[in-house]
């Protein structure tokens, strides 16, 4: 029967109706779907291992028959031991499971089968320890012995070795060649090799084929398939980069003397290299007739907020309005804080929008925004109500966008008429994330810290040596400086052994540091008890300020010199960087005690020590990747990240790389016509699971 990639599963040969839900349940519909989920690991069984032949500590595949077969009941409550004697011409060995007391009915005697894993040595002999396993089937078509084999993620019902099954029924009904999607003169330039050619070699590799290769997905084959797949993903996002350089701005910003006069009155310090080359990218981006669409990154503490004032600056003395959305309250409040004290002596009316803003002023607040007497409004998503309108809104500044929603960013923005639009983290990205969730944009970095900031020295201490990190907090205190104390969670919770904020803000007063004020900040306080603690804290009132992860972003207090974190072992990577950006914001030597509770997974303790030998944002953040994977970064509602097939963002980073140049050059050259543009119109978005708004 011939079939092609479109062709839907449940017309291949093997697919029933139950298969085909199993397989659709898994996301694959179409035999494009099918093919292009690889094998997530290969064995060599192309040459078996003699028994006989077996050494201590070799990892091996051999294939026999099943002997003797026995679940062994011991004296721990549950626990059985299910051991098979396999053999070959050769000899015989002894195969034992822990606890899988299933494989009694699986693995029977008289079965052939595959046993591969690693050899182990103990006072009865040479035996596999919970090895792999797989029945030989009839196999008439030669893809489960004899050659290098692929294995599948099990789905529903569908097990590795059906999967083989259907992806050779496939591969022999479809035609010697398949349409490519890459652009000839770009095949012919990276030298890839034929689609077909390439989905063959992926599933069923020559046996000549390094396996080392192939399961670090590095062969020529697996290369091009997954270039293949990033370069679609990169060229939607190259053609809607292309398509913003069509709109212009109704206003488009000039600078002159005067302005740069205005620039130099507002600044309270002078900038560092990395803040000028930041201010000078995004003015020269404002400058220019098209919206601009920028990234501005900066570690904690880099000096972002001051690079978007003299943007904003550049606007409102062209005549515009700005908008600064932050993703709190206390964020928004410090900033407003901030920006309404350095532009107090300008001609400029700065004013604070959030959800607790009353409603009498809330309803001036809108009057004066519409009119136009509202240069500088800092606020919520409360921003983005239906009621606010904008007289001349020329700026849009998004502080740590990732927490807020695709649709509430686009909606903020669609409230001028094309504005510029500055995005800005403090969440170091990595390269390889900057590709995916903000290939549409320009990146700015600043990679300095502003003068008089001193490296915060992080210590990781067992909980066991509390009294001793308490005595280096009173010694902090002693010298008039301030300490913050992190706790994963609010209150007891029955599921979680962990000190809950609120019972050791009470213990903490009383027994350990009566000489001194404590109070509790957390994420359920009404927004006026948060603005009143932390107006305590930073006007040195409050000595120890008691907090879950609700100061983690932005909140600035010089004064604070050392922080303690509680079970740091259940924090992320790039949170606890974040946390520890609180303290070393004044001259004087600071702080940071990582605390953690035996036992800690070997994960938590490769996070401890990552952070404590560097303070660079961006280190941090490319191991945060390493560690934890894309998905949970920044967590699910990113909408940037693409649901991908062949590729991984992590172990494939620098094909991504490769990919999102050739994707910018082949739209900048016009080559983005016939199939290519037929996929990113009607296909991009649902292939790579993304919800865009343009």
């Amino acid at each position: 029967m011939g079939i092609d990639l479109s062709t839907p599963l449940q017309y291949l040969k093997g697919v029933g109706p139950r298969k085909a839900a199993d397989l659709k349940r898994a996301g694959l519909v179409t035999v494009e779907d099918l093919l292009y989920r690889f094998p997530f690991r290969y064995e060599d069984r192309s040459h078996m291992q003699p028994i006989a032949s077996l050494r201590p500590d070799m990892r091996a595949a051999v294939l026999g028959e099943i002997k003797s077969a026995r679940l062994a009941i011991t004296r721990r409550r549950g626990f059985k031991i299910f051991n098979a004697i396999v053999s070959d011409t050769s000899g015989a060995i002894r195969c034992t499971w822990m606890n899988q007391p299933f494989l009694a009915d699986v693995l029977q005697p008289h079965a052939a089968v595959v046993i591969f894993g690693d050899v182990k040595l103990d006072s009865s002999g040479l035996h596999f320890l919970n090895p792999e396993y797989e029945l030989v089937v009839e196999d008439a078509l030669g893809v489960h012995t004899g050659r290098i084999v692929p294995f599948y993620e099990k789905t529903g019902t569908v097990t590795p070795n059906m999967q083989r099954r259907l992806v050779r029924h496939a591969l022999d009904a479809l035609p010697a060649a398949l349409p490519e999607i890459l652009p000839d003169a770009l095949r012919t330039r990276l030298h890839v090799e034929p689609r077909r050619a390439a989905i063959e070699a992926s599933h069923f590799p020559p046996n000549d084929a390094s396996i080392e290769e192939l399961n670090a997905f590095r062969t020529p084959a697996q290369r091009r398939l997954i270039f293949e797949e990033f370069f679609l993903f990169q060229i939607g996002h190259a053609w809607r980069r292309h398509a913003a350089l069509t709109e212009i701005k109704p206003h488009v910003p000039k600078v002159d003397d005067r302005i740069r006069a205005a620039a130099a009155r507002i600044l309270p310090f002078k900038l560092t290299p990395g803040q000028r080359q930041a201010v000078k990218e995004i003015v020269e981006d404002m400058q220019r007739p098209q919206p601009m669409n920028r990234l501005l990154q900066g570690d904690v503490g880099a000096g972002k907020t001051i690079v978007a004032l003299l943007a904003a600056l550049v606007a409102m003395e062209n005549g515009l309005q700005v908008a600064f959305m932050a993703p709190t309250e206390i964020l928004a409040a410090q900033h407003y804080r901030t920006i309404a004290g350095l532009l107090a002596a300008s001609r400029f009316r700065v004013d604070l929008l959030t959800g607790s803003t009353p409603g009498l002023e809330k309803h001036t607040l809108h009057a004066h925004v519409e009119r136009g007497t509202t240069n500088f409004v800092v606020g919520t998503h409360a921003l983005v109500q239906e009621n606010v309108r904008f007289h001349r809104l020329g700026l849009v500044v998004i502080d740590e966008q990732h927490r807020f929603g695709v649709e509430q960013r686009a909606a903020l923005r669609a409230k001028g008429l094309h504005p510029d639009v500055l995005l800005m983290t403090a969440t170091p990205i990595p390269r390889t994330l900057a590709l995916t969730d903000y290939s549409e944009l320009d990146v700015s970095k600043i990679t300095d810290l502003p003068p008089g900031r001193t490296p915060v020295r992080t210590w990781v201490k067992p909980e066991s040596r509390r009294d001793e990190i308490y005595q280096l907090l009173r010694d902090e205190l002693d010298r008039g400086r301030q300490a913050y104390i992190i706790y994963p969670l609010v209150e007891d919770s029955e599921k979680i052994d962990l000190k809950s904020a609120t019972e050791m803000a009470d213990h903490l007063q009383a027994e350990v540091f009566p000489a001194y004020r404590v109070a509790l900040l957390h994420g359920r306080m009404k927004p006026d008890a948060k603005e009143r603690v932390m107006s305590a804290f930073a006007g040195g009132q409050v000595h120890i300020l008691v907090s879950t992860t609700v100061v983690e972003v932005g909140v600035d207090v010089p004064n604070a010199s050392i922080m303690v974190v509680e079970h740091a072992e259940r924090f992320g990577l790039s949170q606890l960087h974040q946390l520890r950006g609180r303290v070393g914001r004044g001259p004087w030597e600071s702080h940071c005690v990582l605390l953690y509770q035996s036992p800690w997974t070997d994960d938590a303790r490769e996070r401890l020590k990552a952070l404590a030998a560097t303070s660079d944002g961006f280190v941090i953040a490319e191991k945060d990747l390493e560690l934890r994977g894309p998905g949970d970064v920044f967590g699910t509602r990113q909408s940037g990240l693409p649901r991908l097939r062949t590729g991984d963002l992590v172990r494939d980073r620098e094909v991504m790389e490769d990919a999102h140049r050739e994707a910018r050059r082949l739209v900048a050259d016009g080559g983005l016509t016939g199939e290519l543009l037929e996929f990113v119109q009607q296909r991009w978005e649902p292939q790579f699971g993304l919800i865009e708004v343009g």
